[in-house]
């Protein structure tokens, strides 16, 4: 088995293309116009959970956007650690300000140049990948994971606390990571 960094390096390209992948979904959640692509956003994210590891993956309805959850759980006695981010994105406008298509991922001095790439999707991708390269190294982690991702914390989460106080027995953890944040 390969340790975690190795197969992060051995890995390293397939998690860039599936990056400028998730990044062209124009997944803005303030347009209307935009919530089949908020929805595409969230279907994307649960398949990629998946392929992490992440069991019980589901796309769940709010009155708004959706939300996506999952879990591993299998370390009895552990603290179980809810990793928290969103995959909408704000409007692009004004587009003459853009140096190239808000959704066309540019990379460039080593860093990626779009639309959601540092708030939030780039970073929400990378704990999935994280939990991804530790099951495939070790097997099974050292704490339980629960992941909640959203596709409306850019309009104000306005569906949340509902969908929080519907979910609290699957939501319920020790703590709360955000993945959220700029990251230069």
């Amino acid at each position: 088995m390969p340790t975690w960094e190795t197969y992060l390096e051995q890995n390293q390209s397939r998690f860039h293309a599936e990056l400028l992948d998730f990044l062209r979904i124009p997944s803005i959640s303030a347009l209307p116009e935009n919530a089949a692509d908020v929805q595409r956003a969230a279907e994307w994210v649960a398949q990629r959970l998946t392929t992490a590891g992440i069991e019980h993956v589901q796309v769940l309805p709010t009155a708004g956007h959706p939300a996506v959850y999952g879990d591993w759980l299998h370390a009895p006695g552990k603290p179980t650690i809810l990793i928290y981010g969103h995959f909408d994105t704000q409007p692009v406008d004004p587009l003459h300000l853009w140096d190239s298509p808000p959704f066309e991922p540019v990379v460039k001095d080593g860093r990626i140049y779009a639309r959601g790439a540092s708030d939030d999707k780039g970073n929400m991708f990378i704990p999935i990948v994280a939990v991804e390269a530790l099951l495939q190294a070790d097997g099974a982690l050292p704490v339980n994971v629960k992941f909640c991702f959203e596709g409306q914390e850019e309009i104000g989460s306005p569906q949340m606390p509902e969908f929080v106080a519907a979910h609290k027995d699957l939501l319920t953890c020790d703590v709360v990571v955000s993945a959220d944040g700029g990251q230069w």
